[in-house]
């Protein structure tokens, strides 16, 4: 993801779909929803979005499907259990951007996709494989004065392993029993994406304190298979998410909102700013208004002074020998 450091990072993550929850998904990527509660759709925009591989029923239908032909199988699972994933890809819009956009997103998508065929271990599992580009960046918009759009890859699948069933005590031939009676694509997030030991350069497990081995984590081993794939594929210019990061872990949306969120700081520091020059500008202000006040003040009793000194001219009498006499009641105004 981008960290406006300019670096160029991909990444993909794995996202488990319950049954509850396929269905908003295919509306979702399918564009079916009448409206959308992310801005950032431009309904006119969805004719540009493009199939790597267009579903021809729904989701649970093409489950139902694969499973009903024996290319996956989902016996013994728990009511509960997980049947569908999704795998996002993605790169920061600037990258697009600054190779041609829209006719360079779709190749890298379409070779992206072909990663996705073996990472999930076969296109035959693969329920839908849809690339956006109707979702505008708001921020680049904004910052370059055109339309600029976030392309990304949706890639729905059932998540299956290898499964041997053996032959059972119950087996009449009794030399068959314990032996493969058949191998089956169980369906099965949890063994799919469980973490694998970590090998030395001699290709053996690490070992901790303990004895056991040191477990790698799938989605580190997703992350790595996939930069590693794209740059065979020759993307050279782009980075892995950083290891250790949480970047790589982000939905679209949070990336979006922490895009946003970044903008928003940005506006936050330039209101601070003028806030502070407002709080200064109002602080010498209300210095200035009490210097006129005290002026004001200082004024109002030389003016009421200048009135008593014109009473003097209206007070008391001059005498025959130039002196004045000044009544009691004078004389106490005085």
């Amino acid at each position: 993801m981008a960290r406006n450091d300019g670096v160029d990072r991909t990444s993909v993550r794995n996202l488990a779909v319950s049954d509850k929850a396929v269905g908003n998904t295919q509306q979702h990527n399918e564009r079916e929803k009448d409206s959308y509660r992310n801005p950032d759709i431009i309904p006119q925009r969805t004719s540009w979005n493009v199939h790597f591989k267009k579903p021809a029923a729904s989701y649970t239908d093409l489950f139902a499907q694969l499973e009903a032909v024996g290319t996956i199988s989902t016996r013994g699972l728990k009511p509960d259990a997980t049947h569908y994933c999704e795998l996002v890809f993605d790169v920061n819009s600037a990258y697009f951007d600054n190779h041609g956009g829209y006719e360079f997103a779709k190749q890298f998508y379409e070779d992206a996709y072909k990663a996705a065929v073996q990472i999930v271990g076969g296109e035959q599992y693969i329920l839908s494989a849809v690339m956006h580009a109707d979702e505008i960046n708001h921020a680049m918009t904004e910052a370059l004065g055109r339309e600029v759009y976030h392309y990304h890859l949706h890639v729905v699948y059932v998540p299956v392993v290898e499964k041997q069933i053996l032959w059972s005590k119950r087996c009449k031939d009794k030399a068959l029993v314990g032996t493969v009676k058949e191998t089956v694509m169980q369906v099965s997030r949890s063994k799919k994406w469980a973490s694998k030991p970590l090998l030395d350069d001699a290709g053996k497990p690490i070992l901790q304190k303990n004895g056991k081995p040191v477990l790698k984590k799938s989605y580190s081993i997703l992350q790595d298979d996939f930069f590693n794939y794209m740059r065979a594929a020759g993307y050279t210019d782009v980075e892995r998410g950083e290891r250790g990061s949480t970047e790589e872990h982000l939905t679209v949306t949070q990336f979006k909102v922490q895009r946003e969120q970044e903008r928003l700081d940005s506006l936050t520091t330039q209101a601070d700013q003028q806030a502070q020059s407002l709080a200064k500008t109002s602080q010498t202000l209300s210095q200035k208004k009490k210097e006129l006040a005290s002026i004001q003040k200082k004024a109002t009793l030389t003016k009421e002074a200048l009135i008593h000194v014109r009473d003097l001219d209206y007070i008391g009498k001059r005498t025959f020998l130039g002196n004045y006499s000044l009544t009691e009641e004078e004389f106490s105004k005085l």
